[in-house]
C-alpha cells in the first residue's frame, strides 16, 4: 500500500494539532479561573473597606 504512509503521517499531524489545542484550552482555563480570583479578591477588598 504505497499510500498507507500519508494517511499514518496525516493522522500524527492531526493528533499533535489535537494535543497542541487541548494543552491551549487548559491554559485558557487556568488563567480565566485565576482571573476570576483576582476579581473576588478586589471586590471582597472593596465591600470590606467600604464606608
Amino acid at each position: 500500500m504505497p499510500d498507507a504512509e500519508p494517511v499514518r503521517e496525516q493522522e500524527q499531524r492531526r493528533l499533535d494539532q489535537e494535543k497542541k489545542n487541548e494543552r491551549y484550552v487548559w491554559w485558557y482555563l487556568a488563567y480565566f479561573l485565576f482571573g476570576i480570583h483576582i476579581v473576588a479578591f478586589v471586590m471582597i477588598y472593596a465591600v470590606m473597606h467600604a464606608k
